[in-house]
């Protein structure tokens, strides 16, 4: 009932909701080869929104992304997998780059459809070693760098801002400059996009940032033990410990700090907005847009809002389609964008406690 009364009051989703349920069909087609047809069936399953996103993308381009996601899936369900002893998560996750040109490497580690797909890693090993010499060599790179980075932070606590900034570079800011090395050898766009490493690493730390926000109750209550990407240089100034923010009688303090998380998050988006500027084929602007504005929305939701420390805060579903449905070019870009600021614009003129330490707070408050 809360779904149909969701529809009755914004109409204007129906026919984005209904064009994404087919294209969300359409995605799970699997092509006639049957390693690739493995590849983008364990790809719906552990992130359909981005299946859908990657399917609209030309080959041999689709398949190169299709692949560089699966590889460093793979690597992140070792780093996630807190049944691992350090000592021997550290040396696999410093020679996963090594292991994707070995055939039928595979681990029993992750859970659900991420154990399915280490099970059967050899499968990904074999449709990587089909791929260009261009694009392994981008995908063995960027993962080098990426467990490397890992590696580092597996028993560091981190501590200060530029400390933070570094664990999402190697996390998601490699990703983002492997993914314009792979569009510019692609042929899709101009040599200088992959050599723009500065841009594409905030578009990288924009989503990073966003997901390690939204998922902090998840994050904290994970087992055997909790995982904490918050650093204590801001959360620090609210709580004597990150894992306290989740208490109700903490809620004031937790929601200072998250929006403290949030602002911070922000000051990425001008520079995601100049990489994208930089894009010349739609579908590659496409791929690249609709996470950002993704980002943008759900740092907007996640703003002065004590539900994050409640539970998972999502954007609607059909706030969702409407992004992927109007997102074609810079100017719906830019309506989505402003459309989230405003939101934001809201919360801190009207809603932000006035005693609330982050800047603007109390803005507009009586």
């Amino acid at each position: 009932m809360g779904k149909i009364a969701e529809l009755l009051s914004n109409p204007g989703e129906i026919l984005p909701l209904a064009k994404i349920y087919l294209a969300s069909r359409a995605a799970t087609k699997l092509p006639k080869d049957p390693k690739l047809a493995f590849c983008y069936d364990i790809l719906n399953k552990v992130s359909r929104s981005f299946a859908v996103v990657i399917q609209q993308l030309p080959n041999p381009l689709r398949d190169a992304i299709c692949v560089f996601y699966l590889v460093l899936r793979g690597l992140d369900t070792v780093e996630d997998d807190m049944s691992i002893p350090i000592k021997t998560k550290v040396p696999i996750l410093k020679s996963f780059h090594e292991k994707i040109f070995q055939r039928d490497f595979s681990m029993d580690c992750g859970t659900h459809h991420y154990q399915r797909l280490m099970n059967e890693f050899g499968i990904v090993v074999d449709v990587f070693l089909s791929l260009d010499p261009a694009s392994q060599d981008v995908i063995a790179d960027i993962t080098k760098g990426m467990g490397d980075g890992m590696a580092k932070f597996i028993e560091k606590e981190v501590k200060k801002t530029s400390e933070y900034d570094l664990y999402c570079h190697y996390v998601a800011g490699l990703v983002g400059i492997g993914l314009s090395q792979l569009f510019a050898a692609s042929g899709l766009e101009a040599p200088e996009i992959a050599k723009d490493k500065v841009l594409a690493n905030h578009m990288g730390l924009f989503l990073q940032k966003t997901n390690i926000i939204r998922d902090y109750l998840e994050d904290v209550q994970e087992y055997p033990e909790p995982r904490m990407f918050w650093p204590r240089e801001i959360w620090g100034q609210y709580t004597a410990k990150l894992e306290d923010l989740k208490e109700t009688n903490m809620r004031t303090q937790a929601v200072q700090c998250l929006n403290h998380m949030v602002l911070d998050a922000l000051q990425h988006m001008p520079h995601s907005i100049e990489y994208m500027q930089r894009l010349q084929n739609t579908q590659v602007f496409r791929f690249c847009a609709i996470p950002q504005i993704m980002a943008a929305g759900t740092l907007a939701l996640c703003y002065d809002n004590g539900k994050v420390f409640e539970g998972p805060v999502k954007l609607r579903r059909g706030l969702t389609a409407s992004v992927f449905d109007r997102c074609s070019d810079m100017h719906d870009l830019y309506s989505w964008f402003l459309a989230f600021l405003d939101m934001l614009e809201h919360k801190v003129l009207y809603d932000v406690a006035g005693e609330d330490p982050t800047p603007g707070g109390g803005v507009g408050q009586e």
